[in-house]
């Protein structure tokens, strides 16, 4: 596989089951009536994007539409490249080397004969910790008096949605009004969700080897552990300040959600512009690195934070836990948010061209779309084509991330050996 075409093959492989699945929600028995295409695969960029915004409630699927769905946010969620990768290791054996060095800059791997464990761990992790999730989940169900038939298939399938932050539910509100164990256990599948693959296995070789005293945790980890937490408390905090028919727990659930997952506790219309907004800056922020949220990422935001901070403070570097962040990562920070505030402002344009709805509210329908969140207002199931097609691009280009885009188009990151003299220009 060649470096310069590597992601277009990602791309092509997500766009293949965005349509495969949206033909097989038009089989008959997949919809309780008439299914039209741009549904079919509105939804199913939704799913394999793993987004959960709906132009139709999911309850209006049969139980084997149901079934396709959450097979699709599975395989969205996973990644596409990464569970395609461990098929070929369980059944075809060991990569040549050419094959390994393309999935180690893929899925950035710290060392190249960790590729193969890596995508081994993720796997088993994923399975694992959405099974732990479907037993808590399915006793949550029972505790709120459904059968245990009924209690089983809703905990798998919100045990798989919440983990791969997706946020499709079979219940039309969501979950508003289920007890304190189905929400708190959505709570920590959308965390462990979003923390990102390469966290999660830094966190387990740091605990495995706890006793080396020389291995430690990754500057890495601890961008995206910290960030995490400050965003979750931003949230928790600005909700509790002006909801105040909010819970705690609710406003908790919220916040977490709103970086990645799109599940309700409450009804998102009554809240103020203000919480709107903080959500808005939630979603746009989004997930980390190789986890099964959208956004920005978390350690972009804070690369971009810290080097404000040092750009106000005269200071050209970053320094975080004695280690210097190299320049690109900065240019890259920057570059990305700025890529991204570019697409949420012409898609919001574009939105509002076609419809007359209030700007925040438009704006939050956008960046929920962008931010693969899946969080609304109820404005998705109210637009027509333009509208459904505007935000299919935007789920699209949200999961994939617009540096996948741009290097599918542009080729492979190259650098140069040539160098010019150097000019200063007037800024600000």
């Amino acid at each position: 596989m060649n470096k310069n075409n590597v992601w277009s093959v990602f791309i092509s492989t997500f766009l293949f089951l965005i349509v495969s699945g949206s033909i097989v929600l038009m089989i008959p028995g997949m919809y309780k009536g008439n299914l039209h295409y741009i549904d079919a695969l509105f939804t199913s960029t939704s799913a394999v994007c793993v987004t959960g915004l709906v132009v139709t409630n999911t309850s209006n699927f049969t139980l084997m539409g149901q079934i396709v769905i959450i097979t699709l946010i599975q395989l969205g969620g996973l990644g596409i490249m990464v569970l395609t990768t461990s098929l070929l290791l369980f059944l075809r054996g060991e990569l040549d080397l050419q094959r390994r060095v393309v999935i180690t800059s893929l899925i950035d791997v710290y060392a190249l004969n960790e590729a193969e464990y890596v995508l081994r761990y993720i796997v088993l992790y994923t399975f694992f910790i959405e099974i732990i999730g479907a037993i808590f989940l399915t006793i949550g169900f029972l505790m709120d008096g459904h059968s245990l038939i009924a209690s089983i298939f809703h905990g798998v399938f919100h045990s798989v949605s919440a983990f791969c932050n997706a946020g499709f539910s079979p219940f039309d509100d969501s979950i508003i009004g289920m007890n304190w164990l189905i929400k708190v256990s959505i709570m920590l599948l959308i965390i462990f969700g979003g923390l990102g693959f390469y966290v999660i296995y830094d966190l387990h070789n740091y605990f495995k080897k706890r006793d080396n005293k020389l291995k430690r945790l990754k500057v890495h980890t601890k961008i995206v552990l910290i960030t995490t937490a400050c965003l979750i408390m931003f949230g928790v905090v600005i909700l509790s300040i002006l909801e105040h028919d909010m819970s705690l727990l609710d406003g908790f659930f919220q916040s977490v959600s709103a970086r990645t997952a799109g599940f309700n506790s409450v009804d998102l219309t009554k809240l103020t512009n203000i919480s709107k907004f903080a959500l808005i800056i939630l979603m746009f922020i989004g997930a980390s690195p190789g986890g099964t949220g959208g956004g920005i990422k978390t350690s972009t935001f804070a690369i971009m934070l810290l080097s404000i901070k040092n750009i106000l403070k005269g200071d050209n570097r970053i320094l975080l836990f004695n280690r210097e962040v190299h320049y690109t990562n900065i240019l890259k920070s920057f570059s990305i948010t700025a890529m991204y505030i570019f697409i949420l402002i012409v898609a919001t344009l574009l939105m509002l061209y076609f419809y007359n709805y209030d700007f925040m509210d438009m704006l939050f329908e956008v960046a929920s779309a962008l931010g693969t969140v899946g969080l609304s207002l109820g404005i998705t199931m109210k637009i027509g084509l333009a509208g459904k097609i505007i935000l299919i691009i935007c789920m699209f280009v949200g999961r994939i991330g617009v540096s996948a885009l741009v290097l599918s188009l542009v080729g492979y990151e190259h650098v140069s050996n040539i160098r010019y003299p150097e000019e200063k220009v007037i800024l600000g």
